[in-house]
This record gives C-alpha cells, structure tokens and sequence, in this order.
C-alpha cells in the first residue's frame, strides 16, 4: 500500500482543485492539509482529529475515506483487530456474589435464632392477674377534631442530561466529545443542525468559530470567534455556565 501524501495529493489534483480551496471548504487550516500530503506526522494532532481531516478532505474531493483512512492507520501501526471480550467482570462479580449470598443466610439465621428466643423467654415470665378496672363515670364522648394531613415534602425533579445543539451558517468542521468517549466528526454543510446528549459536559473542536451558534440545555451560547477562528477543546458547560441556577 503506497503512502497516504500522494495518494490524497493525486485525488485533489485529478478533481482540479488547489490546496487553499481544499482548506477554504474544508474550515481546516492549510498547513495541516500540507502536513497530509507531505506525510508529516509530527506536525499533524491526536489521530482522532487527523482522522476527522482525512474524513473532511474526502468529502470535498467526493471520494469514500475508507482508502485514505486504511492508509493512515497502516502509517501510524494501529490494529483493526476486533479485541477480545473481557471476562474479569464476571469473575469479580462470582467472587461478590459468594461472601453477599453467605452473609444474607447469616442474618437470616441470626434473627431466627433472636426471634425463637425472644419467644421462650415471654413463655417463662410468670402471669400476674390484674384487678378488674374500676367503674368510671360516663362523661359526654369528645368529638374527634379533624387532623389536617401532613402535607409530604416535594421531590426534587432529577437531572436530565446535558443536550447540545449546533446550528452551521457556514459550512463548518466540528468535533464533539461525550462523557462516554465516543467521539463524533463531521463537516457541517451550511444550514444544518445536529444535537448531542451527554450526562454531564461535552468538549467541542470547532474549525469555523464564526459559521456556527451553539445552544446548550435550551439557552444560547454567546458567540465563540470570528469567521476562519479555530476553536480547540472547548470544554461545555464551562464552569461559570455550569454555577448558574
């Protein structure tokens, strides 16, 4: 397999395209793209981001990124060998199940034991006879004055998880993070709209700062930059948004 420079390199030039529309398109600073087609890999970020570039000059070009994304991990030594399932899970949870399951019949067995004996000692206390209670006089029944119910505490409502929302004018790159690691990339065509969830926060990379408004759990996010500006690892909420009732 032949490395990956040339072959982007060789795809850009077929369609007749420079490399500065490539990056005006794309919201992907050029010199990455250079970095690219030069295979500099030191100049280039986390492969999860290349990859992202990779995926967006395809996109331009109209062509599948599976090649090119083949290439890229055959460079960089990554395994596409599927790993195998992981079972200490299972063995730790026989392993705590065992001392639960003995503990549950020992508390059985004691409050049995306490339960039998509390019993044999009422059945040896000797009976006292009680006098016969005196006459009382009759007196007027008291009526019973209505107890009003006691009102029950309101539950708080639980928390929801966190929905963000992007709005593209521009065709922009974004890349956004959840708490559960996945990670998803895209080159947003002007106009469109896409929504995330997350328990808590998101982190967001954003090629086109001024080509996109976010909008997070319902309120608007104040703009970010400027048309072209780059915006890397913006961790959403950030703490002064998140200290807001």
């Amino acid at each position: 397999m032949h490395s990956l420079g040339p072959y982007l390199r060789e795809l850009r030039q077929a369609r007749g395209l420079s490399l500065a529309e490539v990056a005006r398109t794309t919201r992907v600073g050029q010199r990455y793209l250079e970095a690219l087609e030069a295979d500099s890999l030191n100049h280039l970020p986390a492969p999860a981001f290349t990859k992202g570039f990779i995926r967006a000059y395809c996109q331009v070009l109209n062509e599948p990124p599976d090649e090119a994304l083949a290439r890229y991990r055959e460079i960089i030594g990554e395994s596409l060998t599927p790993v195998p399932p992981v079972t200490l899970a299972r063995t730790q949870d026989s392993r705590w199940r065992s001392p639960v399951l003995i503990s549950l019949v020992l508390l059985i067995v004691l409050g049995l034991s306490l339960f039998v004996l509390t019993l044999a000692l009422q059945s040896r206390r000797p009976k006292v006879a009680s006098p016969p209670p005196a006459a009382a006089p009759s007196a007027p029944a008291a009526t019973p004055q209505a107890v009003p119910p006691a009102e029950q505490p309101a539950r708080a409502a639980e928390a929801g998880p966190s929905r963000l929302v992007a709005r593209a004018s521009e065709p922009t790159w974004i890349s956004v993070q959840t708490d559960d690691g996945q990670v998803v990339q895209e080159l947003l065509p002007a106009g469109a709209t896409r929504e995330w969830t997350s328990t808590k926060r998101f982190v967001v990379t954003i090629g086109n700062a001024g080509g996109v408004s976010l909008e997070l759990n319902g309120r608007p996010i104040p703009p970010l930059g400027n048309k072209g500006t780059v915006i890397r690892e913006l961790v959403l909420p950030r703490d002064a948004e998140a200290s807001k009732p």
